[in-house]
């Protein structure tokens, strides 16, 4: 069988990562943005089913059955929960997800109540003008020192419980979503959301060129990647697993915004060697950007499906993203390449 290049669709791709980003879905907060993944695989007339933690399985029949082969991206983003509700009417919240406190200081931000209410409001250090506070500038920003000042007439903590604010509500980010004419999109949540919609933009190709996988394909869409167990279960006919994730750009690391990364070692340790020389090989021979790279403070829906015991070999790709788990920034080409490698990877016999 050859390989068929693909091209992905510009508008439908696009389209569908603004709609992923701005739905909020911060993690075990992610019924909304299920919601369009259902939709989506609806449209393209690809079977969906769940698994116990809401996390999606889209099946796609192979030209072979004798074995089974997977991709997973994450739609749980990074997030806080409101931990206590002060005195004065402000919010201390609690982390989800690991995240330097500075990247979120003055963002805005949306509580999300357990009886369906939303209130906007803006993440603080409770230090927050130089006009006050002497020590301003210099304050550590630490979980026990930021706030949220929500949007509303509230002067004490009861006011904040009768608009139905309580510990354990959701805190999402607001994303920020921009993309330029040079094709830069720019946006918070990009970690994962761009690889989520590169495998929909595999789909898509898929339904309008006509092509098939050489084997049984299935999309693992997990919702709990950002604390770690993600794909700790996959179902047990998967033989291989490429996590599709974000790539880092920084020091010591050749990858760029427009390139596939490739992962060779994480922090859970080396990905598989023939796996990853296959998709190194297929990069070459499809004129693919890419970069092979080691990050040592990183782990996948990979890491987590080897440590839950799964008898699988596993790989690790995807867009280039800059400032990851800050202001993050890719290129629409990184999103198209790494849909274009998925399709020629899954095409080989």
């Amino acid at each position: 069988m050859s390989i068929q290049p693909i091209q992905p669709d510009e508008q439908y791709l696009l389209t569908l990562l603004q709609k992923l980003l701005n739905t909020p879905s911060p993690t075990g907060f992610t019924n909304e943005v299920m919601k369009v993944v259902q939709d989506e695989a609806t449209s393209l007339g690809v079977p969906l089913s769940w698994n116990n933690k809401g996390g999606a399985i889209l099946s796609v029949e192979g030209h072979q059955n004798s074995r089974t082969v997977a991709l997973s991206a994450h739609v749980d983003t990074l997030g806080a929960m409101v931990r206590a509700i002060r005195p004065d009417g402000t919010l201390r919240l609690t982390i989800v997800g690991g995240f330097m406190m500075q990247s979120m200081e003055n963002e805005y931000c949306i509580i999300h109540t357990r009886r369906g209410q939303t209130y906007t409001g803006t993440i603080l250090t409770t230090h927050p003008s130089v006009h006050v506070y002497s020590d301003a500038r210099d304050f550590k920003r630490t979980e026990e020192h930021m706030e949220v000042r929500i949007d509303e007439r509230v002067d004490t903590d009861e006011d904040v419980k009768k608009l139905g604010i309580s510990v354990g509500d959701f805190i999402s980010f607001d994303p920020r979503v921009v993309v330029t004419d040079s094709g830069y999109i720019k946006s918070r949540h990009l970690d994962d959301k761009a690889s989520v919609a590169a495998l929909f933009g595999l789909l898509e190709s898929m339904k309008r060129e006509g092509w098939k996988p050489q084997y049984n394909l299935k999309l693992l869409i997990s919702n709990y990647e950002e604390v770690g167990h993600g794909a700790a279960y996959i179902p047990d006919d998967i033989e291989e697993l490429i996590a599709v994730d974000m790539g880092c750009i920084g020091d010591d690391l050749s990858c760029k915004e427009t390139d596939v990364s490739i992962c060779a070692k994480d922090s859970s340790g080396p990905y598989d060697y023939d796996m990853t020389s296959r998709l190194i090989a297929l990069a070459e021979s499809q004129g693919i950007p890419y970069a092979v790279d080691i990050y040592p403070h990183y782990g996948s829906d990979a890491s987590a499906a080897l440590r839950g015991g799964n008898n699988i070999r596993a790989a690790l790709i995807g867009p280039g993203v800059h400032a990851s788990h800050a202001m993050e920034r890719t290129h629409k080409q990184a999103v198209f390449n790494t849909a274009k490698l998925l399709a020629a990877y899954l095409q080989q016999p």
